[in-house]
């Protein structure tokens, strides 16, 4: 398995749905600059395709979804002289289409920044979790929302107590994650999920999608306006006519993202 290059990360479309694929199983997934670059663009790419409307996230193996930072890829760096490089746009970018995380190993520090940045969370029943960093004088600079997906309490002892990781069945105990499934079936979970949005109208997932996520920063009735403003935008779409004309003929619906 490569360690550098462009199959370091695969892209996948099948149907209208994405599958990405961290693929470095020989440092368990962790991060590069090189591939935080690639993550990067991929996320670019999906979210700017018109007809992907529904994206997986997962990794090659059944060790490590991702152990985060590549800190030997940085010692390597640091002992041949070579300037830090700044860190690629690998999480956060702006993308109202739903992400799925299919999480078949240990996602640490910057791996569980990545399942963090998801919108479902599928976690194999063998998986852990942790953001790690201060075991090593580290700051994770990206927990500040933190309490947007978990309790108060829940949020520092994962945060604080970066000493033990917590399983996939204690991620969904704490509402973090979504399904927790036997590993052999992960990718099997993940893509029934995928296929279920293929089934609704993309652009109101989307307009959901950006509602709560912008709400969390708004005021109940910020919020109300907020999302009455985006529903202005469905007026008129063909797919505002499919929807309740399928509904009265008691078919399936065919989108079209028009």
């Amino acid at each position: 398995m490569p360690i550098t290059g462009p199959e370091t990360l695969l892209y996948e479309k099948k149907d209208r749905i994405v599958t990405i694929t961290i693929n470095r199983p020989e440092r368990m997934n962790a991060l590069s600059f090189e591939l935080m670059q690639r993550l990067n663009e991929a996320w670019v790419r999906f979210r700017d395709e018109e007809d992907a409307w529904v994206c997986i996230l997962t990794a090659v193996g059944d060790r490590a979804f991702s152990a985060g930072a590549d800190l030997k890829d940085e010692a390597e760096r640091t002992a041949k002289g070579i300037p830090r490089p700044k860190v690629p746009q690998f999480y956060g970018v702006e993308c109202w289409k739903p992400k799925i995380a299919a999480i078949n190993g240990l996602a640490l520090a910057g791996g569980f920044l990545l399942a963090m940045d998801s919108d479902i969370r599928i976690g194999a029943e063998h998986a852990e979790l942790g953001i790690t960093e201060a075991r090593w004088n580290m700051m994770a600079r990206w927990v500040a929302p933190l309490t947007r997906y978990f309790t108060l309490g829940h949020a520092l002892e994962i945060a604080l107590w970066g000493d033990g990781r917590i399983s996939a069945q204690r991620g969904y105990e704490m509402g973090f994650i979504n399904r927790v499934v036997p590993g052999g079936k992960l990718m099997d979970e993940a893509m029934s999920w995928a296929e279920r949005m293929l089934s609704l109208a993309p652009r109101a997932v989307r307009y959901f999608k950006e509602t709560i996520y912008r709400g969390h920063a708004m005021t109940f009735e910020e919020g109300v306006a907020f999302a009455n403003a985006l529903q202005q935008n469905l007026a008129g779409m063909e797919d505002s006519i499919e929807g309740p004309k399928a509904f009265a003929e008691k078919r399936r619906p065919q989108f079209k993202n028009r």
